[in-house]
């Protein structure tokens, strides 16, 4: 009976290697294990068994040349491997050009606990053949839930430190960091990508529903609570138009209430199963969208089921019941870092010093600054104001001054960039302004020296007019002046 080893190549009992039908006679000979190959005793080899059946697979049949070939060809694939893994250890499964963000222990606080999305992570290791095997499927879930849950990979092989910490004994270990992200729960799925992704919306559905503050009664009171309104989606689990709203819904939340630092809320109820929550507002259809505002009765929604459209539509809920941003005097470094570190702008304006204007007019440059704050509220942008000649740092980094008082510009503190208002300082020119910064529009600089410069404490201005420093009278009586007659010229 035949033993197949390789497409080409089968050995029978009669020690005979077959190849197409056809019978050479070549002894084979076992001794501890090993299997010694020779033919005519000029190829004497000692090899492993399985090395040596290894090498008939690669398709090289008996003889001293293509013996010695085998061999050869053995060793070139071993290197080959060899490098494989050297590579992959090196530099690990991932790049930038991946939607698979890597994980470090320097970023997994800033990317990972301190995020309010859902987060599926892998824990690998470059040398585990399971990793090796799940990389293009966990690259292909990473880019269909692309802006709905953020999915990474952390090298434990190399990142002991994290692979403890969460108490990685085997590879690969997924774990969902969902709402409590110091409880992390581990991935029980299969690993093809779209059990993965199967598993992330039931994840990020189980998410939405925790985040709801009104899924036993009193959801608007809930909603208006938070003082800028807040959205319910309404639905069955068996609704397929509620499934494909499910994953626009549940990024539009997360958005939403990054922008909005929490103050509008997206939240999601199980009609079949709060079905007094659900009669109470009339709920027929699924899915129905119910609109909260403090101070009225709650409002379908009718707009479009988009991200984009719901995300629009908070944000518009949110101007239309949010108090207007607070605009504040630079008085020492806490304001400036808190306001630009917060937001995602922030619009500084160097008014002429108080001895050029008086007070009506630093008020009126004030007053177009509210104007101009009110009517870009929903970006949430931070508002500040210095006088001319206080902070003379913060002017020399922002190239202020060259255009004359009052300037303004505005200050990306993530990336360090700025831009400054080339036109009127009214409210013409500042919309302008805002509305190209708003699209992306206009020419923008480095602020000197990379970073916020110095800023000095100073007294916060008191409404009034400036007064003109009084100088002292000198007391000449103990001065000694020569008589001017005789002073000689």
């Amino acid at each position: 009976m035949r033993t197949r080893v390789c497409p080409a190549w089968s050995y029978t009992s009669s020690s005979h290697w077959t190849r197409r039908g056809i019978a050479f006679s070549h002894p084979i000979s076992a001794s501890h294990g090993k299997v010694w190959y020779s033919l005519a005793t000029q190829c004497p080899l000692h090899v492993s068994r399985n090395w040596w059946l290894f090498i008939l697979s690669c398709g090289v049949g008996p003889g001293e040349r293509c013996c010695r070939e085998s061999i050869a060809k053995m060793k070139c694939l071993l290197a080959g491997t060899l490098a494989c893994t050297l590579v992959l250890a090196a530099h690990g499964f991932y790049s930038s050009s991946d939607d698979v963000v890597e994980l470090n222990p320097s970023n997994f606080n800033r990317e990972v606990m301190q995020s309010d999305s859902l987060w599926l992570i892998e824990f690998y290791a470059p040398w585990c053949g399971h990793c090796q095997r799940l990389t293009a499927d966990w690259k292909k879930a990473a880019t269909a839930l692309k802006g709905i849950v953020k999915v990474g990979a952390v090298d434990a092989d190399q990142h002991k430190s994290l692979g403890s910490q969460y108490g990685i004994r085997g590879f690969p270990t997924i774990k969902i960091f969902g709402a409590n992200k110091n409880k992390p729960e581990d991935y029980q799925g299969a690993r093809s990508s779209q059990a993965i992704v199967d598993g992330a919306m039931n994840a990020l559905r189980s998410l939405v529903k925790d985040r709801m503050s009104g899924r036993t009664g009193g959801s608007d009171q809930g909603r208006q609570s938070s003082g800028g309104g807040g959205g319910e989606e309404f639905f069955a689990p068996w609704c397929g138009h509620c499934k494909n709203l499910e994953p626009e819904w549940a990024a539009a939340a997360t958005e939403v209430k990054e922008q909005t630092k929490g103050k509008v809320r997206l939240g999601a109820v199980d009609a079949t199963v709060h079905q007094g929550l659900a009669s109470r507002y009339g709920i027929r259809g699924f899915p129905t969208i119910k609109i909260f505002q403090k101070g009225e009765e709650p409002a379908d929604y009718e707009g479009g089921r988009s991200r984009s459209d719901i995300v629009a539509r908070a944000l518009d809920l949110f101007s239309s019941n949010a108090p207007p941003p607070e605009l504040l005097e630079i008085l020492n470094e806490d304001v400036l870092k808190k306001t630009c570190e917060d937001y995602q702008l922030c619009i500084i304006s160097v008014l002429p010093h108080i001895l050029d204007t008086g007070a009506s007019g630093r008020n009126a440059y004030l007053e177009v600054m509210m104007k101009m704050a009110e009517k870009y509220k929903k970006k949430m942008w931070g508002w500040l104001w210095t006088e001319a000649g206080a902070q003379m740092e913060l002017e020399s980094a922002l190239g202020i001054g060259g255009f004359g008082y009052p300037a303004m510009a505005a200050i990306n503190a993530r990336k360090m960039k700025f831009a400054l208002l080339r036109g009127s300082f009214s409210e013409t020119g500042i919309h302008e302004f805002l509305r190209d910064l708003s699209v992306g529009r206009g020419s923008t600089a480095t602020v000197g020296g990379g970073a916020l410069p110095k800023i000095y404490a100073v007294e916060a201005w008191d409404g009034k007019d400036g007064e003109l420093p009084v100088e002292d009278d000198i007391d000449l009586s103990d001065v000694e002046l020569d008589d001017l007659e005789k002073t000689e010229l």
